[in-house]
């Protein structure tokens, strides 16, 4: 039975990773028992791998035309791959598929990370041999440093929520005609045979369901796909895009997109697409070709929403949010990102060392070049910003990574603020004062050289900020000199105690280190307050 990927762009590398791919000219059961055994592992999240035999490789790449197997050849192999996959502790069978490529017969061994990791293999296939953990480092099988096997024990059954199984779901409530047009937009052959076969033997084919065969069970992540209605299942599941009027947030409209996530996904970018397609373009003398640029570009936005529905946590209510200001655009999602990465690793762009909180998503999306390699996300929004001639993007988390926020903003051409007062656009929402990316050099400043330092600094902020906004900022980090609750922060604003209010009033100031949780590690706790922080007070201090 046909894979559910297109053959051509994984043999090529187009929608699978090279680190996830081995090739083999032949078959090597020694060498493959500990291939298949790191790809179950799947130690950094990426979805387990593929083994493909048959093919040459060169430096981890393809030699094509492949070499081929004879049938002789793929019947032993898939006889002696039943037994040797039992020799990995607990056992792992992968899914294996003979496919006519180019003239020629190979092998694919699609090894999904496993739902019962750690696992060990042999280290040979001789008598008395011992057994180790394996993991892919790069493009290589190898054994585990002692920091890196505490860390795969440390993940003993702990399976990615989007690839868990729902004990609360059903089989039926796929819907068969999702699936079928997913596999078409692919181009894999499992499309061709999907109404000739149970939903039972399609859920497996696709590795979107797991059990016994009497008590089958969905993944999280075909149900997010492929299910009938799959905010029944996930009720946050979904992208709100929202457009305020101004930066104060107080007048705004909303546009929600559901449905399976490429679904919502694709209608959302077609949505921002259309919506800032108007292109600038200026014809200057001696200059053959026009200067053209967009107020943001596709590519960009594309990257930084895909990043969002890839990345975000499929097990808490919130949703992912497309803030549109004036002259900026914020998408966020929740939580933030995974260690190593940090806040002061996406400061210094430092982003080739990723884990992944889903693997399976990714899967999906990159058969839909719907999102790029792995760890390739934020240079190409980088880039793509960079080539339009845009600003820098931002990109933020906090201490405790709670949430990710990419920021990009308008191209200067049409930006609606002179470029004269556009002062530290990295701060944002109501805290946009040049002052809080350089609080302690002002402080310093003010008591070095007196009263007049801090007259100028006010007068400055004055002469960018609306008197408005700076009152209702320093009246905030004034009644939270002592804690207050969030209800009482929004009725002091004339605003309603509305998640869009808290986050566009409240999380900017959390965000910027203006005010702080009182119980930092229950961020929902119904007793919660907010309290000025010391740089909050400082500059209290230097503006009130």
């Amino acid at each position: 039975m046909p894979l559910p990927i297109n053959i051509d762009e994984l043999i090529n590398g187009r929608t699978v990773e090279w680190e996830r791919i081995e090739f083999r000219k032949g078959w090597d059961p020694e060498r493959s028992i500990k291939t298949i055994c790191a790809f179950a592992n799947d130690f950094n999240n990426w979805g387990g791998g593929y083994l493909i035999l048959g093919v040459s490789e060169n430096d981890g790449k393809p030699e094509l035309p492949p070499i081929g197997l004879k049938l002789s050849q793929i019947d032993r192999i898939q006889k002696e791959l039943n037994n040797l996959c039992r020799k990995i502790t607990p056992n792992f069978f992968p899914i294996v598929e003979p496919v006519d490529y180019r003239t020629k017969k190979i092998l694919v061994i699609w090894c999904p990370g496993g739902s019962n990791r750690p696992y060990k293999a042999p280290e040979s296939l001789g008598n008395n041999t011992r057994f180790f953990y394996f993991i892919r480092r790069f493009s290589s099988t190898v054994r585990p440093t002692n920091d890196e096997e505490h860390e795969l024990l440390s993940m003993a059954n702990q399976i990615p929520f989007d690839d868990q199984l729902n004990h609360n779901a059903e089989l039926s409530d796929f819907d068969l005609h999702s699936i079928k047009d997913f596999l078409n937009e692919i181009g894999s052959d499992l499309e061709k045979e999907i109404f000739n076969l149970s939903i039972d033997e399609v859920a497996r084919r696709m590795n979107i369901a797991e059990g016994a065969n009497e008590n089958l069970l969905p993944k999280n992540v075909g149900l997010l796909f492929f299910a009938k209605n799959p905010q029944m299942h996930f009720q946050s599941a979904i992208i709100e895009v929202v457009e305020f009027k101004d930066e104060t947030g107080t007048e705004y409209s909303e546009k929600i997109f559901s449905g399976g996530l490429h679904r919502q996904l694709k209608n959302a970018l077609d949505y921002l697409q259309n919506k800032f397609s108007e292109q600038f373009i200026r014809k200057s003398a001696g200059i053959a070709e026009s200067e053209r640029a967009v107020k943001y570009p596709y590519s960009a936005l594309e990257e930084a929403l895909c990043n969002a529905v890839y990345h975000r946590g499929y097990d808490n209510n919130s949703t992912i949010e497309v803030r549109i200001y004036p002259n900026r655009i914020d998408i966020i999602s929740f939580p933030g990102p995974l260690p190593p990465l940090d806040k002061e690793k996406l400061r210094n762009n430092q982003f080739d060392i990723r884990k992944y909180r889903n693997r399976r998503i990714g899967e999906f999306l990159k058969d839909l070049h719907l999102t790029e390699g792995r760890a390739t996300g934020i240079p190409t929004i980088i880039n793509a910003m960079k080539k339009n001639g845009s600003p820098k993007p931002v990109f933020e988390t906090d201490d405790n990574r709670a949430y990710f926020k990419t920021t990009l903003f308008i191209h200067p051409n049409f930006s609606l603020i002179p470029e004269s007062v556009q002062v530290s656009v990295q701060v944002s929402e109501i805290a946009n004062f040049f002052i809080i990316n350089n609080l302690e050099e002002v402080v310093d400043s003010i008591e070095t050289y007196g009263e007049q330092v801090g007259v100028q600094v006010k007068d400055q902020v004055k002469s960018v900020i609306p008197t408005k906004k700076i009152n209702a900022l320093l009246g905030i980090l004034n009644i939270c000199s002592s804690p207050q609750k969030r209800q009482t922060i929004l009725k002091y604003l004339n605003i309603t105690n509305h998640p869009k209010n808290y986050a566009n009033n409240i999380i900017p100031l959390i965000e910027n280190n203006l005010l702080e949780l009182t119980i930092p590690d229950k961020p929902r706790s119904r007793l919660q307050k907010y309290r000025t922080t010391e740089n909050g007070m400082k500059l209290l201090k230097i503006l009130g």
